[in-house]
C-alpha cells in the first residue's frame, strides 16, 4: 500500500512539473511566434533603439519604454530592498513576541492588497505630496518607484525572514561564544548564511516590480519619451501594452506583442544575472 501511494504521488508530482514546463513553453512559443515577425518587419535596431512611439505614423521605437522600466524598477529596488531586508532581520531576530503578532499579519496583509488599490493610494496620497514638494504634476519616476517599493516589501520581507529563521542556531551561538554581540552575530553570522534565500526574495520582488502594470500606469505619467530626471513622466513596457492593446490592430498589435517579448527577455536576463551572482558567491 505504501509503495502504491508513493508511485501515485510520484506520478502526480511529475504531471504537475510537466504542466508547468508546458505552460512556459506555450507562452514562449506564442510570444515569439507573434512578436519576432513584427521586430523583423520594423527592424530590430529601429524597434529597440528608436525613440519615437507613434503607431499611426509608423514609428515603433520602444527605447523610452525600456529606459522607463529600468528607472522605475531600479528606484523600487533602491527604496524597497534595504527597508524590506532590515524589516525581515528585525522580525526574525529583534522583534518582541507581542509586536511580532501584530507586525507579521500586517506584512501578510500588504501582500494580499490588489495592485489597483496601491495605484489609488499612490494617486491620492503620494502624488499630492510629490506635487507639493517639487511643484510638478507629481506623476513620474519617483512616485512610481515609491509605490512599487511599498508593493514589493511583503515579498522581500516574508522570503528573507523565512531564510533568516532557517539558518541553524549554531551559527549565531558560535558567534556569541567568540565574544561578538547580539547585533554583530546577527548581521555578520546569521544574515550572510541566509543570503541565498534573501537573494531569492529580491528576485521575486524585482519580478513583481518590473511586471506591475495597472498601478504604474496610474502614477507614472504615461509619456513615451526619454526622461530627463526622476520627476519626469515615463511609460513602462507593461503600461504600453495594456494602454494600447485594446484598440491596436495589424502591425501595431504585433509591435505590442513584440514589446512583451522584450519584457520577457529582460526578466530572463535579470534572473540569470542573479543566479550567476549567487553561484559566484558560493
Amino acid at each position: 500500500m505504501t509503495n502504491l501511494s508513493e508511485k501515485v504521488m510520484r506520478i502526480i508530482f511529475m504531471l504537475s512539473a510537466t504542466v508547468s514546463i508546458l505552460a512556459v513553453i506555450v507562452i514562449c512559443y506564442f510570444l515569439f511566434d507573434q512578436g519576432l515577425p513584427a521586430m523583423v518587419e520594423i527592424g530590430v535596431t529601429n524597434f529597440l533603439t528608436g525613440t519615437l512611439w507613434k503607431p499611426l505614423e509608423g514609428h515603433f521605437g520602444i527605447f523610452p519604454m525600456i529606459v522607463g522600466s529600468i528607472y522605475v524598477t531600479a528606484g523600487a529596488i533602491i527604496l524597497g530592498v534595504p527597508v524590506g531586508l532590515l524589516c525581515a532581520i528585525f522580525m526574525a531576530k529583534f522583534c518582541p513576541k507581542r509586536l511580532y503578532g501584530v507586525l507579521k499579519p500586517a506584512v501578510d496583509l500588504l501582500a494580499g492588497i490588489p495592485s489597483i488599490v496601491y495605484g489609488f493610494f499612490a494617486l491620492m496620497v503620494i502624488v499630492p505630496v510629490v506635487q507639493d514638494l517639487t511643484g510638478t504634476s507629481g506623476k513620474g519616476i519617483l512616485t512610481a518607484s515609491i509605490m512599487l517599493a511599498i508593493m514589493i516589501l511583503p515579498t522581500i520581507v516574508s522570503v528573507s525572514e523565512a531564510s533568516i529563521r532557517a539558518v541553524p542556531e549554531s551559527y549565531y551561538e558560535g558567534s556569541l561564544a567568540l565574544g561578538a554581540t547580539h547585533e554583530r552575530s546577527v548581521f555578520f553570522a546569521t544574515v550572510p548564511a541566509a543570503k541565498s534565500g534573501i537573494m531569492a526574495g529580491v528576485i521575486l520582488g524585482v519580478g513583481r516590480a518590473i511586471g506591475e502594470t495597472m498601478a504604474v500606469s496610474m502614477v507614472a505619467g504615461n509619456q513615451p519619451i526619454l526622461p530627463d530626471s526622476i520627476l519626469s513622466g515615463v511609460r513602462t513596457m507593461t503600461a504600453n501594452v495594456i494602454i494600447e492593446m485594446g484598440y491596436a490592430e495589424g502591425l501595431h498589435r504585433e509591435a505590442l506583442i513584440a514589446t512583451a517579448v522584450v519584457l520577457f527577455v529582460f526578466i530572463l536576463i535579470i534572473n540569470i544575472s542573479f543566479s550567476l551572482l549567487k553561484r559566484r558567491d558560493k
